[in-house]
C-alpha cells in the first residue's frame, strides 16, 4: 500500500476554503460573522457580482466529463482496478461538491 501523498488536491482545496472562510479566526466567531450577512449588506454590489461564477450544473457537468474521460481510458486499457477506483472517487467527489454547492447556495440566499 502506498503512503498518502503530502500534496493531496482535495486536502489542499478544503484547507484553502477553510482558510478563506475562517480567516485565521475562531470558527464560532467566523460563523457568527457570516450569519450576520444580509442582502442589505450587499446592496451596493451589482447583480452580476452577487451571483457565483459557475452554476451547479456547470460544475457537476465538468466533474462528470473529467471522470468519464479517465474512466474510458481505464476501460480501454482493461484496468478493472483503476475503473473501480475512479468510480468510487467520482461518487465521493460528487458528494463533496454537492455539499459545498449547498453551502454556497445557502450563503447566497442570505
Amino acid at each position: 500500500m502506498t503512503p498518502p501523498s503530502p500534496f493531496n488536491p482535495r486536502r489542499l482545496a478544503l484547507g484553502a476554503a477553510k482558510k478563506l472562510i475562517f480567516e485565521n479566526e475562531d470558527p464560532e466567531t467566523a460563523l457568527e460573522r457570516i450569519a450576520r450577512f444580509t442582502s442589505i449588506d450587499n446592496r451596493a454590489l451589482s447583480p452580476e457580482s452577487k451571483s457565483m461564477s459557475r452554476t451547479r450544473t456547470t460544475i457537476l457537468t465538468n466533474l462528470d466529463e473529467m471522470y468519464r474521460e479517465a474512466f474510458e481510458r481505464a476501460k480501454a486499457s482493461g484496468d478493472q482496478t483503476q475503473m473501480a477506483t475512479l468510480d468510487f472517487a467520482y461518487r465521493r467527489e460528487q458528494l463533496y461538491f454537492e455539499i459545498l454547492l449547498d453551502v454556497r447556495d445557502a450563503l447566497e440566499r442570505r
